[in-house]
C-alpha cells in the first residue's frame, strides 16, 4: 500500500535509509519496487531499529502481562525513560549474538531501551548522516519502526517527552516532510497535528488507522 501511494504521487528519491530488520528492509524494497527506482543507493543502519523490549523480546502481549502484570508492562510500554528489565546476554535475542551485529563493540549493543535510549542512538545517525544528505539536495525515503520513527519527528516537531508517548504512527502509511534551509518542517495543510509533515492518502481513513494503532497499546 505505501509503495502505491508513493508511486501515485509521483515521488523521487535520491537515497533510501532503512533499519537491519528484515520487516523495514522489505517495506523498502516494495516502495521503491512499485515506485521504480530499485537502483538507488540504500544504507541499512542499525541505528533506525525498532526499540529493543529487552526482557519482553520474544514474549506476546498476553504472555507479557501474564508474567509482569499488566501495569507494569503499560509502564514500560508507554513511558518515555523507562526500560523493561534487560534481556539476558544468553538469550538469543540480545544482539550480540546475530552475525548482523558483528561488526558492533559490545558496549554499543542494547540488552532493553526505552524511547528515550532509543532516541539516544536514533539522533546521532539524523545529524551526521542524514542532514548532510538533506542539505546536499537529496530527496531521502527512510523505512524503519514505530519508535525509531517516533524519535525522528519528537526531534523535527518539537514534541514533548509526555507527548511523543502518546503518539501513534501508523504502518505503511507515507509520512512526508518538507524542510526549510535549518532543517526545520514546513507545516503542511494536510498535517495531522502535532506533526507538521502529512500522510499519503485517504485522511480520514488514516485517523481511523491512528485510532486503531492508540487502542492496541490500551
Amino acid at each position: 500500500e505505501a509503495g502505491k501511494l508513493l508511486a501515485e504521487s509521483k515521488m523521487t528519491f535520491d537515497k533510501a535509509y532503512t533499519s537491519v530488520l528484515k520487516r523495514a528492509i522489505r517495506t523498502l524494497w516494495h516502495c521503491l519496487e512499485q515506485t521504480d527506482q530499485m537502483w538507488i543507493p540504500v544504507q541499512k543502519e542499525w541505528r533506525l531499529n525498532e526499540r529493543h523490549y529487552g526482557g519482553l523480546t520474544g514474549l506476546d502481549k498476553q504472555k507479557t502481562v501474564e508474567k509482569h502484570g499488566k501495569e507494569k508492562v503499560l509502564i514500560w510500554r508507554r513511558s518515555f525513560d523507562i526500560p523493561p528489565p534487560e534481556l539476558d546476554e544468553k538469550s538469543e535475542h540480545y544482539p550480540g549474538n546475530d552475525p548482523k551485529y558483528s561488526s558492533l563493540p559490545k558496549s554499543a549493543l542494547p540488552k532493553s531501551e526505552s524511547l528515550k535510549t532509543t532516541s539516544e542512538r536514533v539522533m546521532p545517525l539524523w545529524a551526521d548522516q542524514i542532514v548532510p544528505d538533506i542539505k546536499a539536495g537529496k530527496n531521502l525515503i527512510i523505512a524503519a519502526h514505530g519508535n525509531s520513527l517516533r524519535a525522528l519527528v519528537k526531534h523535527l516537531d518539537g514534541i514533548s517527552d509526555q507527548d511523543i508517548t502518546e503518539l501513534n504512527i501508523p504502518t505503511g502509511v507515507p509520512l512526508v516532510y518538507e524542510l526549510d534551509e535549518d532543517m526545520n518542517p514546513i507545516p503542511h495543510k494536510d498535517a495531522i497535528g502535532p506533526l507538521k509533515g502529512y500522510y499519503l492518502g485517504d485522511q480520514e481513513a488514516i485517523r481511523k488507522r491512528i485510532m486503531g494503532v492508540k487502542n492496541q497499546t490500551k
